[in-house]
């Protein structure tokens, strides 16, 4: 009758167990990445290999020879184990967590590569919008130039100075164009980088506390065994049956969960200043987003001091009567043309890197 109760309990809180573990299973999300896909895929599969395991009965079968002197006996039966059960579910929620914490590290480390790169991006590609924009411009200066050569009122060096600046603007396309097309962007992240930072490092912690409880249940135990043994020398016909429940405990679990604790909190510490981990590599374009406005800044303040200087001379040739004054006013013209793309880029990209650094830091 003891046989008999212990096996159905066993077996009621196996079931019980097992359909926790169904309902809990470890979900994947949505994001569309596919290396994070793989990747929850795979610890799912590890977990649920590793809680079927768990959770599943050992059959047990062998002969004894009892040491009171009684004859050699055949033994089969089941054994199991409450720990396990209770691992089986600490295992799935550990492969939970691992799956979140590489989804936002996945998340926020692609969000840092490509910060600077996007940024770039964007600015060469408002910087061939103003290209095209002057390449207008110039074109209508060159189809009044040719205008007015053919009237025999300038020559020939002037209309070839706008050519010149003609074939300046479109180098300069094709190489913007050709660092558009070696950059590679792929849709940013709809959150900042600080908020990104904050959650790989709470998953981190929702890591460890997981792995923590998993690595707490070594320390005790409760095993479940129930069967029958027969004899077999001299063999007999009828068989009897057994049960046995055995509890443990480790006498060092105190300093065990001690050293546990421990082991969570310097690995919390360690990812803070690991060289190649997010919150270092976010400390990193943090510094680098400064320097950038700090540089964009001094150059806009150049290029407009030279900006004025043209202006002053534009106002002393503004109605030029000779050839000489008209070949002048062209070339500043034409500067004019060349320091208003680099003025405009100069002060797109400073807006554009203060502009992230509010946003993200």
């Amino acid at each position: 009758m003891v046989s008999r109760r212990l096996f159905i309990c066993t077996m009621l809180l196996a079931t019980a167990a097992r359909a926790f573990c169904e309902d809990s299973k470890v979900t994947q999300p949505n994001n569309g990445l596919a290396d994070q896909q793989a990747y929850c895929q795979y610890v799912t599969e590890q977990a649920a290999a590793q809680r079927d395991l768990l959770l599943t009965p050992n059959a047990i079968a062998g002969v004894t020879q009892p040491n009171t002197g009684l004859p050699m006996q055949f033994v089969w039966g089941l054994s199991g184990s409450v720990s396990n059960v209770r691992k089986a579910i600490l295992t799935t929620d550990a492969a939970r967590r691992s799956c979140e914490l590489y989804n936002a590290t996945t998340v926020a480390q692609q969000s840092i590569q490509y910060a600077l790169p996007g940024l770039e991006k964007r600015a060469l590609e408002h910087r061939l919008d103003l290209i095209q924009q002057a390449s207008v411009q110039l074109d209508a200066a060159i189809t009044t130039t040719k205008t007015m050569l053919e009237a025999q009122n300038v020559t020939r060096p002037m209309l070839f100075s706008l050519e010149t600046t003609k074939i300046k603007l479109g180098a300069d396309q094709a190489d913007t164009q050709t660092k558009i097309a070696a950059l590679y962007t792929p849709a940013p992240a709809n959150a900042p980088v600080k908020q990104l930072v904050a959650e790989k490092q709470r998953s981190e912690v929702d890591e460890q506390k997981a792995l923590d409880k998993l690595n707490r249940q070594n320390n005790w135990d409760i095993s479940l065994s129930i069967g029958a043994h027969q004899q077999i020398n001299p063999l007999v016909s009828n068989s009897s049956p057994y049960g046995a429940v055995t509890v443990s405990y480790n006498l060092a679990s105190r300093a065990i969960n001690k050293h546990l604790d421990q082991a969570a909190k310097s690995y919390t510490s360690w990812k803070q200043v690991q060289e190649n981990d997010v919150a270092s590599n976010a400390a990193i374009l943090k510094s680098q987003v400064a320097a950038g406005i700090s540089a964009q800044a001094s150059r806009l303040k150049f290029l407009q001091e030279e900006q004025k200087l043209v202006e002053n001379n534009l106002q002393l040739v503004a109605d030029p009567d000779t050839t000489a004054a008209l070949d002048f006013h062209n070339q500043l013209s034409t500067s004019q043309l060349l320091l208003g793309i680099e003025i405009d880029d100069a002060s797109f990209r400073l807006d554009q890197l203060q502009d992230f650094m509010e946003s993200n830091y």
